[in-house]
């Protein structure tokens, strides 16, 4: 049997306009619609899959506000047993390195965590670490980026597919897992999953619950500082390229201009 915590994060719709708060240039969750992070579902499926082949349990973890309610919700419903939500004010603006010390100190409080999986990087931040960070805080292995997972026993081997080549990794459980777009296909939840999610416990828990101090999170105590946010350009026109003959001059006179070559 393996018991999996798999970690989920609310982010807002990535084909909706997303913008940051003015004042503190925090992250503006009321502009746009929040959703689950697709690569949190691909991390739901693989642990569902893991459960399904050998048993266990499979805990959510989230850190969000009240709304972050409908990811967990949705999560559920394709499978997950149980979650615990770590809701607190506290944790406004504080940024990776913050949120990956309060996720370790969550699961520093459930008993026979056998495996971490989480989504190699959330679509609104993108920093792609805070696995790794939480691995760092726990002193537990880590298999990041992950295309593909096995287990075998007390033994995890994946495959991680980097520009240099295709890396093929080992680990023994404990251990904390981030996967990518590649490992799976996640299921859609079905109605009567839907309807079963309504009844599954979430704890709701508060930074003091696990053992975490006001002054280490929040804006004021993080490592980094927005200073400033200039809007992306709106989009234009293309330049077309007539070919009378001298087309791929054309081309390539382009890309250098434009530096791509």
């Amino acid at each position: 049997m393996t018991n999996i915590v798999v970690l989920i994060k609310q982010v807002p719709d990535t084909w909706s306009e997303r913008k940051l708060a003015d004042g503190d240039f925090t992250l503006d969750r009321e502009a746009a619609d929040a959703v689950l992070d697709e690569i949190n579902e691909r991390a739901v499926e693989e642990a569902l899959q893991i459960k399904e082949a050998n048993g266990g349990e499979v805990t959510l973890l989230c850190a969000g506000p009240e709304r972050a309610t409908d990811a967990i919700r949705k999560a559920l419903s394709m499978g997950a047993d149980k979650a615990i939500h770590i809701k607190d004010d506290l944790m406004h603006g504080s940024d990776a390195v913050q949120t990956a010390y309060v996720l370790a100190s969550a699961l520093g409080t459930i008993e026979g965590v056998e495996m971490v999986i989480a989504g190699n990087e959330a679509t609104d931040g993108r920093s792609g670490a805070v696995p790794a960070m939480i691995a760092e805080y726990l002193e537990l292995p880590h298999l990041t980026h992950l295309r593909k997972l096995e287990i075998d026993g007390e033994t995890l081997r994946g495959e991680r597919e980097t520009d240099e080549g295709i890396f093929n990794v080992e680990a023994t459980l404990p251990a904390i897992v981030s996967v990518n777009e590649k490992i799976n296909e996640p299921r859609f939840p079905s109605f009567k999953g839907i309807m079963a999610a309504k009844k599954k416990e979430v704890n709701v828990v508060t930074l003091a619950e696990i053992g975490v101090e006001a002054d280490t999170v929040g804006l004021a105590n993080a490592g980094s500082t927005v200073t400033g946010v200039t809007p992306k350009a709106e989009k234009t026109a293309g330049e077309r390229v007539t070919d009378e003959g001298d087309g791929g001059v054309k081309v390539a006179e382009f890309l250098v201009a434009s530096k791509i070559i």
